[in-house]
């Protein structure tokens, strides 16, 4: 499964006037069938993160999600995209590892974008505040430097 997200902040102010701030998304979820993937780059421009989610136990689809993730990143309204990678199904086990997902998917060579993978269960919601947060981090961040 393929997003794109663009990120914005939105103030919210308190009672007291203290400012936090508000990660807001507008997702994009690309299918991932073959037919579907010529039409991905219309979705490119203003993309802030690439958010992949990994079936953790199909391991003979692993290599085609490594293929098609090298084929995007180099596109040049995605070079200031952060990439989450979202390994589900870690309740299963015969599910893989981030480890074992990482190295399938070559991710230590990315060098061009921050990049993190992220243990999850779809089912009962774990680990998915913890990706969309790392997210919202690294997006705030580019923002204020």
């Amino acid at each position: 499964m393929w997003f794109l997200a663009y990120f914005s902040i939105l103030l919210e102010f308190e009672l007291q006037y203290n400012l936090h701030f508000v990660p807001c998304y507008q997702v994009w979820d690309l299918g991932g069938q073959d037919r579907l993937r010529t039409s991905w780059a219309t979705y490119y421009r203003g993309t802030h993160a690439v958010i992949v989610v990994i079936d953790s136990t199909d391991r003979a689809r692993i290599s085609i999600m490594k293929d098609e993730l090298f084929k995007l990143l180099p596109n040049e309204d995605l070079q200031n995209a952060v990439v989450l990678v979202f390994a589900n199904k870690q309740d299963l086990k015969d599910a893989m590892t981030p480890a074992e997902i990482t190295d399938a998917l070559s991710l230590h060579s990315i060098k061009n974008h921050d990049w993190h993978i992220q243990a999850c269960c779809a089912l009962t919601g774990e680990g998915l505040y913890d990706g969309l947060g790392w997210i919202a981090q690294r997006v705030a961040g580019k923002a204020t430097s």
